[in-house]
């Protein structure tokens, strides 16, 4: 996938109807998204338990797009190679997880995907620094992880503008994950980022009986953010 800095729609199928991934899946594609992405949750990094290997290798024949998993999950390096496996495009880890996030990053790119570092909203970028030659993403949570629906934390506009400036020229994305919605959409942006995670927004009052739904709400965020 070539690197470009344009603002992508990333679904979160975490929001979607259990019972029909497939079909959801297929909607929120049809009706626009660039990505799809998967919350993995393991019920002791955050509070909430997802998707095992098993569920993705399942959503892997309806993904025509890029599927990008993000594991909330510690220890994380012994499941890396599983969710490669199952499919992922893009896996992402936190850096919060486990003591060698450079070992991790390298895992992850040893099972040919690409990688991303994830950092929580009390995390300094500090921790990441000296990663970012290795990675294709840095994920800002604007939410503590764990749920979908929570408010975004404002303090990750600030944090956006400085991870840009970070990165400089590398071919790096920026995906704000946490609270994007129309409103918040065009501040992330405009401060750097290029990936928007939206699980809530995007699927709010839709289905895959009402797949317009789903694309009206993605115009939504797209027309704010001047995409």
């Amino acid at each position: 996938m070539p690197f470009d800095r344009s603002v992508k729609i990333a679904p979160s199928i975490l929001s979607a109807d259990f019972a029909n991934f497939g079909a959801e899946i297929r909607a929120v594609e049809e009706q626009g998204a660039d990505w799809v992405h998967v919350d993995v949750m393991d019920g002791h990094f955050v509070p909430n338990l997802t998707f095992g290997p098993p569920a993705v290798k399942a959503f892997r024949p309806h993904v025509k797009t890029f599927m990008d998993v993000h594991l909330m999950i510690a220890p994380v390096d012994q499941y890396i190679e599983a969710y490669a496996e199952a499919g992922a495009d893009m896996i992402s880890a936190h850096v919060e997880a486990g003591p060698h996030i450079h070992r991790t990053l390298q895992a992850i790119r040893g099972a040919g995907c690409k990688a991303g570092v994830c950092v929580n909203p009390g995390t300094p970028l500090e921790a990441i620094e000296y990663v970012l030659d290795m990675v294709d993403m840095v994920v800002l949570m604007t939410v503590n992880p764990g749920f979908g629906g929570q408010k975004f934390i404002t303090s990750g506009i600030e944090k956006t503008r400085l991870l840009r400036q970070m990165i400089g020229d590398r071919e790096v994305h920026i995906q704000i994950d946490g609270g994007v919605t129309p409103e918040t959409a065009p501040l992330v942006v405009e401060a750097g980022a290029d990936v928007l995670v939206a699980g809530s927004a995007v699927f709010k009052g839709g289905s895959v009986d009402k797949p317009e739904v789903y694309g009206q709400n993605m115009q939504a965020i797209r027309d704010a953010a001047g995409s």
